[in-house]
């Protein structure tokens, strides 16, 4: 016996295997289930919809029509991929069906040919209905075939399936045709090697945001920042420099972390050291000769 899942895991099953899925509001417990049980489920089952457009396709999909009632399956898979959910649980999708059909699909081997409409498969599968017309000749986007696969193996997985266990509705319904435009077989095969060849897709982790690395060096305050009297550490920081680099005209060890004549005269020999001369080599500092300082971050 196998449960359905509930409408929580269902979505993300399709969201984990890399559906882009659009959730239609009321999806979750819009159903049928008053009319019969929904479960054990057993397969995937893919039709057409014979319809054109994504708006209107999805409203019928949902509402259904006056000789039957919405919704009409689980979840509508348009031509660009995505998959509209409009319904859970039991839903009007599958019909009557061939029990010899249900019992290959449930032992997971070749299904036979489906000639009896007996079997409740509403009750049994879940059902996309994929926009297409059906008349073999409205074109069957890859976007559109690879929904339908990750759909398909998405289910698979979380029950443990084999692709086997993904029908049309041709193969369970006699006088069906759908889906019309590519065949099953070529489905199934594509489920299969998603199955066997590809794990789901794992949600994407957010980048961890690192701090900003602060620059080892005091980056230049701007020559009007040098004015005297002005307290700062980087003053100090700055002091440090010009004595480590044989610029020290201090007189005083006091306030080293005011802006003084000492820093003044300092930092003029510096800028002399640095090739400068005449006005150019005067006080304030200029960028060019503080980089080369490499004043450390206080």
């Amino acid at each position: 016996m196998t449960a359905p899942m509930n409408a929580a895991v269902f979505l993300t099953a399709l969201r984990d295997e890399g559906l882009t899925v659009v959730e239609v509001p009321g999806w979750r417990t819009r159903s049928r289930d008053h009319k019969g049980p929904w479960g054990p489920v057993h397969g995937v089952m893919v039709h057409h919809t014979v319809t054109t457009g994504t708006a209107n396709t999805v409203a019928l999909c949902r509402d259904g029509h006056s000789s039957l009632p919405g919704p009409l399956c689980h979840g509508v898979i348009d031509k660009q991929g995505v998959v509209h959910l409009v319904g859970y649980g039991r839903t009007n999708h599958a019909g009557l069906g061939d029990p010899d059909v249900l019992r290959a699909v449930i032992d997971e081997r070749q299904l036979p040919a489906d000639n009896e409409a007996t079997t409740d498969g509403n009750r049994h599968f879940y059902g996309f209905e994929c926009i297409n017309l059906g008349d073999g000749r409205d074109p069957w986007p890859e976007a559109q075939l690879m929904a339908i696969e990750k759909a398909a193996a998405a289910l698979c997985r979380v029950h443990g399936w084999s692709a086997r266990a993904v029908l049309g509705h041709l193969e369970w319904q006699p006088g069906k045709i759908d889906p019309r435009g590519f065949t099953m077989a070529s489905m199934r095969q594509r489920v299969e090697v998603r199955l066997k060849g590809q794990p789901p897709a794992q949600p994407v982790k957010p980048p961890v945001k690192k701090p900003p690395t602060k620059p080892a060096h005091e980056p230049f305050p701007g020559a009007a920042w040098f004015t005297m009297g002005r307290k700062s550490p980087i003053v100090a920081a700055m002091r440090k420099r010009l004595i480590a680099v044989g610029c020290n005209r201090y007189q005083t060890q006091a306030n080293p972390d005011v802006i003084g004549t000492g820093d003044r005269t300092s930092y003029e020999a510096w800028q002399r050291k640095c090739g400068y001369t005449g006005t150019a080599a005067k006080w304030p500092p200029g960028k060019t000769t503080w980089d080369r300082l490499k004043v450390p971050r206080t």
